[in-house]
């Protein structure tokens, strides 16, 4: 009797823990649904907010548009106004950062683009009087213009008759000129290229092995020519691999000039005084740091003055 009293008085306290906690449970759950309403109403208010102001934004730069091209037609300045263009897109990414939203930063920046529409409305305003005014000033000048172009009409004829004369005259001695630049050019004849071995033994015959060749001697002579001032000459020489690339090295003096009014690179060049005698020419290219000739057909160019004065080849067995 008495461990019944006991057993009894055990399941009393257990059924009141149970109920305790069963009490703090549901005021547990009860207290997370109001967080979680009240944060739903914060993310609900925060999207509303994001949406009004994404739409302001949409509508002041419809507006800034509007606002640009009516200015520019005017001839005003629109540098301001494009330069609120580029804050207002720059605002719109921003507005992606949820978390950096802030509803009263926006709202100072959208009232900044109103103030300053509200500038350049009046600004459009004065600018269009200033146009109005402009148009009736050119009206006047136009009508002014009008009378003074009757009056001048017999002296059209001569001027434009004057100015053919003048331009005919240029342009022959343009002909003229280029016709004497031309003929006063270089020419260099008996182009020949010559392997250099790395202890400076020549081999001629334009065909080489290309263990044997270390550097390449061309040597020709430049025809005499009476109108050709006798001066000192530069002479650009391009060798040309068997794809057509100009072998370039600037450690061994390559680089770029002028050929036929574009800039254009030259493998290696040389100042020679002209002496106007049919004397001979020799220039030097040592391939430097490249590696050694590849088989094939090579190309060589020379150039003085702006124009080609000669060619030559030899190949690489």
């Amino acid at each position: 009797m008495e461990e019944k009293t006991q057993s009894n008085g055990i399941w009393k306290v257990a059924v009141a823990i149970l109920a305790i906690v069963a009490g703090l449970l549901g005021y547990m759950l009860n207290d997370e649904k109001t967080k979680n309403k009240d944060q739903v109403q914060i993310i609900n208010q925060k999207v509303e907010e994001l949406a009004s102001a994404r739409v302001r934004l949409d509508s002041v730069g419809s507006q800034l548009d509007a606002k640009i091209a009516q200015i520019k037609a005017l001839g005003g300045n629109i540098e301001s106004l494009e330069a609120a263009k580029i804050q207002l897109e720059a605002d719109k990414v921003q507005l992606k950062k949820v978390n950096a939203f802030s509803k009263q930063q926006y709202d100072v920046k959208i009232a900044d683009f109103v103030t300053l529409l509200a500038a350049k409305d009046a600004e459009l305003v004065q600018l269009k009087r200033e146009n109005t005014s402009l148009v009736a000033k050119n009206k006047d000048l136009f009508s002014q213009n009008s009378t003074l172009t009757n009056e001048n009409m017999g002296l059209k004829t001569d001027k434009q008759s004057l100015a053919d004369s003048i331009d005919n005259a240029y342009r022959r001695n343009r002909e003229l000129t280029a016709k004497v630049t031309r003929a006063s050019a270089l020419q260099a004849q008996f182009v020949q290229a010559i392997a250099l071995s790395d202890k400076n033994k020549e081999r001629d015959g334009g065909v080489y092995r290309a263990s044997k060749v270390d550097k390449i001697k061309v040597i020709f002579q430049l025809q005499p020519n009476p109108i050709a001032k006798q001066d000192i000459k530069t002479i650009f020489m391009r060798v040309m691999d068997p794809d057509g690339a100009v072998l370039y090295d600037s450690a061994v003096g390559s680089g770029n000039f002028d050929l036929f009014g574009k800039e254009s690179t030259y493998t290696v060049k040389k100042d020679i005084q002209f002496q106007n005698n049919g004397q001979g020419v020799e220039i030097i290219y040592g391939r430097g740091s490249a590696i050694q000739y590849r088989e094939g057909h090579y190309k060589i160019e020379l150039f003085s003055e702006g124009f080609k004065i000669g060619d030559g080849s030899f190949d690489i067995k």
